[in-house]
């Protein structure tokens, strides 16, 4: 390992790193406040926040590996990412 970090990696990582703390400090909150349904919104609020997280360090990812793999495998994983994203929201 050489030690120089390509930005679209260090980017991806800062993002789930704040993703984490988002996660955690929600969880902080909800311990706080000790109540079900405050609770519940919050949880709600981190759903709108993980798929957001997704999207976008999946993008990057892609624009770093875009000379790397085939159209066909790109639009692949954007057809992959489409499903879990509609499987999670279908009734």
């Amino acid at each position: 390992m050489n030690g120089v970090i390509e930005k679209a990696l260090l980017f991806i990582i800062l993002l789930r790193l704040a993703s984490g703390s988002i996660e955690i400090t929600a969880a902080m909150f909800m311990l706080k406040f000790n109540d079900l349904e405050k609770a519940f919104y919050i949880n709600s609020m981190l759903a709108l926040v993980g798929p957001c997280i997704l999207i976008v360090t999946t993008g990057i990812g892609l624009m770093g590996l875009a000379d790397k793999i085939s159209m066909t495998r790109i639009v692949c994983l954007f057809a992959g990412i489409l499903l879990i994203l509609f499987s999670v929201n279908s009734k």
